[in-house]
């Protein structure tokens, strides 16, 4: 999997240190969990929600010619 789970303390804090994180990235945050990923250098992302809540995360990659 692409994405990696972030840790939530008990007061559903999340603490980062933003410079041993990938460049760029993102944060999802649902259904009280949090996953992070890097973001590719040439893609489409897509995060697809239902009923508020997200349920996929989907690339579309390719690369420059």
């Amino acid at each position: 999997m692409r994405m990696k789970d972030v840790e939530v303390d008990s007061n559903g804090n999340i603490n980062l240190n933003i410079k041993e994180i990938p460049n760029p990235c993102i944060v999802v945050i649902s259904k009280n969990t949090a996953k992070m990923t890097e973001l590719p250098a040439f893609a489409d992302t897509t995060i697809k929600t239902h009923q508020g809540k997200v349920v996929r995360v989907k690339w579309n990659e390719g690369e420059d010619f």
